[in-house]
């Protein structure tokens, strides 16, 4: 059975006439009597009664009639979804971000991306850098909002540079440092760290690995702290100091102060990460509306 035997048999049955429909259709009349025969030959039993005028649904008939009418509702919908998601106005795309280095990112991305495309919902997954790594691989995300990593943890993945932050102190407004407006990194040396679980944020211990090594010394991590309200809480109670991006001022306000550090070292790179190989127009279309844009003059 074929979407167009239905099609035939509802012409043919709200026509009440075979001439009628075969004109509807563009079809010849014995090629359309045809089919219908096929038809009931294939389902077994008649959905017609034929005089020399016209034909009559039969019991059956009737109610095949509007079964038939709800298949090709549905196979018309699914077309019209299908063409949509192809065309990038519907569907709904699937997105890892970690707060802190999105924050002046992803808003302004989510407004121009939702103006130009309503039908598309976009989920948001607020992730670790390993888990969204590890989604991104296996198709639970389709694209992720991640620092800059190193090629092999890149691999299979297409990395595109979005924004670049310096580094910066972050401490609790009574904390002496937070009288000054640069702080070296020789100035902090001993003062107790707050950082992020090097299990989640590996690029992070990194990071601190290479600017505290510059002094032939380990970082002094007193506490690692799974997210960013964590750790912005422990340094807001004078518990450590954290070594952050600017962009992390959109979130601590008046709670911390946020001092350069010099010299800042290597700016963190944030960019989307995405599969190797074609993705949807839709997320392509995310993308182009997070990349930074011109200013006016």
């Amino acid at each position: 059975m074929e979407l167009r035997h239905l099609r035939y048999f509802v012409a043919v049955a709200e026509a009440e006439n075979v001439t009628r429909a075969a004109l509807k259709l563009h079809v010849s009349q014995p090629a359309l009597s045809r089919q219908i025969h096929d038809l009931e030959d294939e389902i077994g039993f008649p959905l017609l009664e034929r005089s020399a005028k016209s034909v009559r649904l039969t019991a059956a008939g009737r109610f095949f009639l509007n079964e038939a009418r709800a298949v090709l509702q549905r196979a018309g919908d699914a077309v019209k979804a299908a063409r949509a998601v192809a065309g990038g106005t519907r569907g709904e795309i699937h997105v890892g971000y970690a707060p802190s280095i999105t924050v002046q990112i992803l808003p302004p991305t989510l407004r121009i991306f939702q103006a130009e495309f309503p039908g598309v919902k976009v989920a948001l997954h607020d992730l670790s850098t390993e888990e969204m790594l590890t989604q991104l691989r296996v198709g639970k995300l389709d694209v992720a909002l991640v620092v800059r990593l190193r090629e092999k943890e890149l691999r299979g993945l297409r990395f595109e540079e979005l924004a670049r932050y310096p580094m910066c102190v972050a401490v609790a407004p009574g904390h002496p440092l937070a009288r000054l407006r640069k702080v070296k990194l020789a100035a902090i040396a001993d003062e107790p760290l707050i950082g992020y679980e090097r299990e989640n944020y590996p690029e992070y211990h990194e990071r601190l690995e290479k600017l505290y090594g510059e002094f032939g010394r380990k970082p002094p991590v007193a506490e690692e702290h799974e997210g960013v309200s964590s750790l912005i809480a422990a340094v807001e109670a004078g518990r450590g100091i954290a070594l952050v991006p600017d962009c992390l001022a959109c979130m601590v306000g008046p709670r911390l102060k946020l001092i350069p550090l010099v010299p800042a070292g290597p700016p963190v790179i944030v960019g989307a990460a995405v599969c190797k190989g074609p993705v949807p127009i839709t997320v392509e279309k995310f993308i182009a509306a997070a990349r930074p844009k011109p200013r006016k003059p």
